[in-house]
């Protein structure tokens, strides 16, 4: 005869270990090892980070020369906002970053997708594209340099005179010379974001294009409606990774055009190379630091806002 079970009886419900906060059992499970293991990795990381960091933003509130400092408050960000320079500097960024998005961005991906259904060559190909980015950046700019000549004899204008256009002043010319920096820009990265995106397609599962192809999708509609979707999370970090490097651009006005012609292509960070090392023997480093400051924050901001509004795109 079966019995009745006992429904009074307490359940019994497991007990959950908690975390000690004893000292003592903290160094007796290892706390104390796993600490001067990591002690290296973060008094580098202070070192060389968080250090400089901390080290700029005083010197933000500074007049100094690196050698000694006076402490004038909030005077450099303020003599930064009043700069006419500035609003110049914020203006070519945005342009930049605006043109590298129209032109440079759409293209790795297209490149990527089309290089996936490559069958015979495909690593060839890979390192084709990736190639500009092995080459040093200062060679790069450089070699591209001398491509942009302005004489008729230029690689660049030579070409276009085969089709009858004439030479053309590609530096020299307050309207092409951003979006000849930018076509270079492009140029230098996109092996990089290729690669990146050639990744990503591997995770597509595959029963996806077959379950698409059964329904008749062709091509373009296999990759608007199968490949982006599952490569969106990949494509929104990249996205924000583009636009914090567009907005941090230096190498190629400082070696291209210095920032000209007329401030043409003057950005925030060459303005900050500016402030601390060509306006005056021993530079302002209080205004330099002071806008480097600034712009940290609006990026950061930046970034915040960007991960808030799509996380929950790119994750559903």
């Amino acid at each position: 005869m079966a019995t009745q079970p006992d429904v009074d009886a307490p359940r019994q419900v497991p007990v959950r270990e908690r975390r000690a906060s004893n000292p003592v059992t903290w160094v007796r499970s290892g706390g104390l090892t796993k600490l001067l293991f990591a002690l290296p990795l973060i008094f580098v990381f202070t070192i060389f980070s968080w250090l400089p960091i901390a080290r700029s933003v005083i010197m933000s509130f500074q007049k100094t020369n690196l050698i000694t400092s006076q402490w004038v408050g909030l005077d450099n960000f303020v003599a930064v906002l009043r700069d006419p320079l500035l609003g110049t500097a914020i203006a070519n960024t945005g342009y930049f970053a605006l043109l590298a998005l129209v032109m440079g961005f759409p293209i790795p991906i297209i490149m990527a997708v089309l290089m996936s259904e490559v069958r015979r060559g495909k690593g060839l190909y890979s390192a084709l594209a990736y190639l500009p980015v092995v080459i040093p950046p200062v060679v790069a700019v450089l070699l591209w340099k001398v491509f942009y000549d302005a004489s008729p004899q230029g690689v660049f204008n030579t070409l276009l005179g085969y089709v009858g256009i004439p030479p053309q002043p590609f530096l020299q010319s307050q309207t092409q010379a951003m979006p000849a920096l930018v076509i270079e820009a492009t140029w230098a990265a996109a092996g990089g974001s290729i690669i990146i995106y050639l990744a990503a397609l591997l995770i597509v599962p595959p029963e996806l294009y077959d379950a698409a192809e059964v329904d008749g999708a062709g091509i373009w509609r296999k990759i608007w409606h199968v490949t982006l979707p599952q490569m969106r999370g990949v494509i929104f970090v990249m996205l924000i990774l583009q636009v914090l490097a567009t907005a941090q651009v230096f190498l190629e006005p400082y070696l291209f055009t210095g920032g000209g012609p007329v401030h043409a292509t003057t950005t925030i960070l060459l303005l900050i190379y500016n402030y601390a090392f060509k306006n005056s023997l021993g530079g302002n480093y209080g205004m330099a630091t002071a806008l480097s400051v600034m712009l940290a924050i609006f990026l950061a901001l930046l970034s915040w806002v960007y991960f808030r509004l799509t996380n929950r795109w790119s994750t559903s």
